[in-house]
């Protein structure tokens, strides 16, 4: 029975993780470099502690921005030690010996399962907790980007109650023009208006100047008064809805919010579903774009391995800003979330079955 890893296998698994390390690690030094210069001025203003910028933000900077490019990082490793391969003659030189590109692939993609798999589990578990050390940092420091005022909010609170804010201060905890709204069998039983409701904690609410209405038959009663603490099963977080608040919940808590917003109607979600979708989309992207690398990248060139660099980066600065664009469509309304997070991959896959096709046999 043959061994399942050969030396080669050993070789090039070693090759690429190597090389994907290593370009991490350059990278990463230069981007933290630079973001220091950029962000000096705000440093030397609002005064944080050096244990504040190195522990709670660079620490927690590092694994978000290595996540974040994450296939740029696959994408130049696969190329780079490729095209050194192949300008060696080394996959000539497997290939005379009987090893066939298809067989040749096998060591990339275990490679790139090692990747996807770390970086399904980053994504997931770790870096979102870290996220959360890394927001308030530069909301406290840099620039706030916390939602502290809505208007015209409506949620249901429960099924058959529906609630709905004129507007709500977040920093004050303190809502306008409130109405919730009680149905049996989509009839309307009880209405409830306030001019000002206050969150208290966890679901306590303070109802101020309210009236309620409750509509017994063909007949009417009108209760008024001037405080009243309530239960409702809503917090402030469930409907004032930052830019940055996807990006700090686990895949298993993003999947519970979404599906707990969808049941309660409300709409502005599209940032959290393109979250959790792209998780997975950028999972599976290691896989698509490692054989978009070798395949471009394994035959031997004039001009050296140059072309096949430039090559990658464009192919993969591409898949990145393609991957903006189309979540940019989700936004705006025009495609599903699922579908906008995958129609890069879709396109990759055919650009990757075109270039494997091609590649030295």
């Amino acid at each position: 029975m043959k061994k399942f890893f050969t030396i080669i296998d050993w070789y090039i698994i070693k090759k690429f993780l190597g090389t994907y390390v290593f370009t991490i690690t350059l990278i990463i030094a230069i981007v933290v470099m630079i973001d220091i210069n950029a962000k000096i001025d705000n440093f030397i203003k609002t005064s944080p502690s050096m244990h504040a910028i190195v522990i709670d933000y660079y620490l927690n900077f590092i694994p978000y921005f290595v996540n974040l490019f994450s296939p740029l990082f696959v994408f130049i490793a696969v190329i780079f030690f490729t095209s050194k391969l192949a300008d060696n003659s080394e996959i000539i030189a497997m290939m005379a010996s009987g090893l066939n590109f298809d067989r040749l692939i096998r060591p990339y993609l275990i490679s790139a399962g090692i990747i996807a798999l770390c970086t399904f589990l980053l994504n997931s578990y770790i870096i979102p907790p870290a996220n959360v050390g890394r927001i308030n940092f530069e909301n406290t420091y840099i620039r706030d980007r916390k939602k502290h005022y809505d208007t015209n909010i409506q949620l249901e609170v429960e099924p058959g109650v529906i609630a709905h804010f004129g507007s709500f201060d977040n920093s004050s905890r303190r809502g306008r023009d409130f109405s919730l709204d009680k149905f049996d069998d989509k009839k309307l039983v009880s209405r409830l208006t306030a001019k000002n409701i206050t969150w208290d904690s966890a679901y306590h609410w303070k109802i101020e100047n309210y009236m309620i209405r409750d509509f017994i038959g063909m007949r009417e009663k009108i209760t008024l008064g001037e405080q009243i603490d309530t239960t409702l099963t809503i917090v402030p977080s469930d409907f004032m809805i930052s830019v940055d608040d996807s990006e700090q919940l686990t895949t298993p808590q993003l999947k519970k919010y979404i599906d707990r917003q969808k049941e309660r109607g409300i709409g502005n979600i599209q940032l959290f579903e393109i979250e959790y979708h792209k998780r997975y989309a950028m999972t599976f992207a290691a896989f698509i774009l490692t054989i978009i690398g070798a395949s471009l990248s394994s035959r031997k060139i004039k001009g050296g391995m140059g072309f096949n660099i430039g090559m990658g980066l464009l192919l993969s600065f591409s898949y990145i800003l393609f991957m903006q664009v189309s979540s940019s469509m989700a936004i705006a309304g025009a495609v599903s979330a699922f579908v906008a997070v995958w129609i890069p991959n879709i396109l990759y896959i055919v650009i990757a079955a075109y270039l494997y096709s091609k590649a030295p046999r």
